[in-house]
């Protein structure tokens, strides 16, 4: 048996082509649903670790508007450290209508960008698969939606979320301008071109990438390096589309998509509008991964208007921890066990509101939860 440190998880024991993982798992839990759908994702981890060998340690950290209530800012110095110090970040949601009226830089979404930027977390990656059980869930017709498979990779760290200057100003006439500007470099560009063609060689080896190159000077030095880039990946097709017609090709032909590159707000709207092919924004789950600790995550928001009435879905937060596994830990098999535990779920008729239809079960959060387990222990 050999045992060592990885700055990926923690401790590895390897034993007879097994792996024993060792590590630190921070639970953020933050708003809305995320106070309940994370607790779920938490108990798959832990029948995880027992199954397979592993030992996951999780410890709780305030964020967003329950941080606010408790400290009065959005992303406590500890949490950070937390963060930081973690192997691996499993977050819920954060927000709500009590915090809008805040001033922006102290609201709760400033805690997701702030753990961004501080954890280096430079790529997310959103995949929209369709379940065969749920196609009658999506607002579309069967035969558009049968059959998708599509992550949406998004550079998450630059754009105009970050782009300087920003900010509201005065202007002498008494009224204000508001202004956010979209920046771009060679290297953030090069970093997220180089996931979104390493990612396609495992899937079907198709980039399209996705641009307003016509009309922004960033969206041309986006495709000129996205070209150059492509260039050390010759088994990989890539194709332009602009971001008018990318949103209108996910609800026309959404099969055509393999792996879709978005700059930060490009992916931010199409990843959403991707979720709802599936039937649900409740199903899908996002990776974010940079240098070395990743944050795994739903990409619903914290949906208030049905919090604390153990309705929301907890799948996508489930398929967050799946993903945990897999990117930080290299746990593939771990992963595939709890997807497999998801579809044999659904397959037995188990649904929540969201992807509820006539002859299936209606289940809450917990009770979802608990028949994921069942099928995963």
């Amino acid at each position: 048996m050999r045992k060592y440190w990885s700055k990926a998880c923690g401790v590895i024991t390897h034993n007879e082509g097994e792996w024993s993982v060792k590590a630190k798992i921070a639970v953020l839990a933050g708003d809305g649903v995320g106070r309940e759908i994370v607790p779920e994702a938490v108990k798959v981890l832990k029948v995880v670790a027992e199954k397979f060998g592993h030992t996951f340690e999780f410890t709780p950290g305030d964020v967003g508007g329950q941080a606010i209530d408790k400290v009065g800012v959005p992303l406590p110095p500890e949490t950070l450290t937390l963060a930081k110090q973690s192997d691996a970040v499993l977050l819920g949601a954060v927000g709500g209508p009590k915090w809008e009226g805040l001033e922006y830089n102290l609201r709760p979404e400033r805690a997701l960008l702030g753990l961004r930027e501080h954890l280096g977390l430079y790529a997310n990656l959103r995949p929209a698969k369709l379940y065969p059980m749920l196609a009658d869930a999506s607002t579309l017709k069967r035969e558009v939606i049968e059959g998708i498979d599509i992550l949406v990779i998004r550079e998450l760290t630059g754009g105009i979320y970050f782009g300087k200057p920003k900010g509201i100003e005065k202007l002498p006439n008494g009224s204000e301008r508001g202004v956010n500007t979209e920046v771009y470099t060679t290297e953030e560009i090069t970093r997220i071109a180089k996931v979104a063609f390493e990612a396609a060689r495992k899937r079907r080896k198709k980039v399209m990438s996705v641009d307003k190159a016509n009309v922004l000077e960033s969206s041309e030095l986006w495709r000129r390096v996205v070209i150059a880039v492509h260039k050390d990946y010759p088994d990989v097709e890539l194709s332009h589309i602009y971001v008018d017609n990318a949103a209108m090709q996910l609800v026309r032909n959404p099969r055509q998509f393999d792996v879709m590159l978005c700059n930060n707000i490009f992916g931010d709207i199409l990843s959403d509008e991707a979720a709802m092919l599936t039937g649900s924004i409740g199903m899908l789950p996002s990776a974010s991964i940079g240098a070395k600790v990743g944050l795994f995550e739903p990409i619903h928001g914290s949906a208030p208007d049905i919090a604390g009435k153990n309705i929301a879905n907890p799948i996508a937060t489930i398929a967050s921890a799946a993903m945990l596994l897999s990117y930080a830990f290299k746990l593939d098999m771990e992963a595939a066990a709890i997807e497999q535990a998801i579809v044999k779920t659904l397959d037995v008729g188990y649904r929540t509101k969201d992807i509820h239809s006539p002859g299936t079960r209606l289940v809450g959060t917990t009770e979802m939860g608990e028949a994921i387990l069942h099928n995963l222990k």
